[in-house]
């Protein structure tokens, strides 16, 4: 088959972006052909697919995401693809990869009335009804189910149009460092000695990953409790406010700032919990990867994939109807000094060893051949 994979942007360490390479080297590996068409691209261009850089113009993301897809459309008429697959939402598609959040329902929960009448709204809600509305014939790749439940309740879609998939972990990969060589050598090289505890967050766009809250949360720690509590942050954002917020309540020397990084098992291996307390998270793959590698975890119900801490026994969930940081204070405090660690390490690791966490990208693999073949 010839596809073609629609994406406006691509970063390297992004988790959209890193299942766009794994699928296109599934379907590459089946013996199709793959073109990619971006905006722009970050990094090296993965081996034997085509990128293909999309004109576009505009100052502002949606006057953009505009430019793109007009132009996409009349590049991808040209050529005669088998399917038309978009890891973004946009007109066109064949397939849709939804990993991102209801954008319709998140306005109408997040912001002002007004803000539904702006150019941005206006774009993005098309783009993404053109997708999700029941007269479009676009199937639709499913993460999550709670995500299903908001498009659904906005759009109506037809049910036989969602195909639910697992998530994609690596489970080799997350547990490649395990152990307590591994362990005692990322720990070394942060400067932790054994009684301090490692909290680790992963994840770019750092507002929306609560990286204010975790801040927050640490510094309300008790004094003796707080000097030996380290947060360590892995992603690409504006790291400054944040810096700025460490310093103003006082735990500046306990908040390191790491960047993007390709060496993720190692950290898994050296932290003793896993952060999360998103204001939005369609899936939270690091949920399932700290999951996979033993870490407990703390994170907000709004996250997709919260409920297998629930399901494997492995940490705590906060309520995200009515976020409370005094509550995520008291939670991180308690999960801090709770006998049940090692129980949640040991749940963890059982619970990702009888649970699908894996095979994403074979399923899908498989529905974009089965779609072709339905469509013949």
């Amino acid at each position: 088959m010839k596809l073609a994979f629609c994406l406006f942007n691509y970063f390297p360490f992004g988790g959209l972006e890193q299942n766009l390479i794994k699928i296109s080297t599934e379907c590459l590996a089946r013996g199709h052909s793959i073109d990619i068409f971006t905006m722009n691209w970050e990094g090296e261009y993965p081996a034997g697919v085509n990128v293909i850089h999309v004109p576009y113009r505009g100052k502002s993301n949606h006057s953009r995401a505009a430019s793109y897809a007009g132009n996409l459309s009349k590049i991808i008429e040209s050529k005669h693809y088998n399917l038309v697959i978009g890891f973004n939402r946009m007109p066109g598609l064949d397939l849709y990869y939804a990993a991102d959040v209801c954008y319709a329902a998140r306005i109408k929960k997040q912001r002002l009335f007004l803000s539904r009448f702006t150019p941005r709204y206006r774009l993005f809600s098309a783009f993404e009804k053109a997708v999700f509305s029941r007269d479009s014939k676009t199937e639709i790749i499913i993460v999550s189910e709670k995500e299903k439940i908001n498009y659904q309740s906005v759009y109506n879609t037809q049910e036989n149009r969602f195909h639910t998939v697992p998530p994609g972990i690596d489970k080799d990969y997350i547990r490649s460092a395990l152990g307590i060589d591994g362990r005692n050598d990322i720990r070394n090289k942060l400067g932790l000695n054994e009684k301090d505890t490692f909290l680790l967050m992963i994840g770019s766009h750092f507002h929306t990953k609560g990286v204010d809250r975790s801040i927050h949360a640490l510094a309300s720690l008790p004094l003796p409790m707080r000097k030996s509590t380290y947060l360590f942050i892995i992603g690409k954002g504006k790291e400054k406010p944040y810096i700025k917020l460490a310093k103003k309540t006082g735990v500046q020397n306990n908040v390191r700032f790491l960047g993007s990084r390709s060496d993720i098992p190692l950290f898994f291996a050296g932290a003793d919990f896993v952060l999360q307390p998103s204001r939005t998270e369609n899936t939270g793959n690091v949920i399932v990867e700290a999951i996979t590698a033993g870490v407990p975890v703390l994170a907000t119900e709004t996250c997709g994939y919260a409920f297998h801490i629930e399901s494997a026994k492995a940490g705590m969930i906060l309520p995200s109807s009515k976020f409370s940081q005094k509550e995520m204070n008291a939670m991180l405090k308690e999960m801090l000094t709770s006998e049940e660690k090692e129980n949640w390490k040991q749940n963890a690791l059982a619970y990702a060893d009888r649970t699908d966490l894996y095979n994403r990208v074979r399923i899908i693999a498989d529905l974009i051949e089965s779609i072709k073949a339905k469509n013949t």
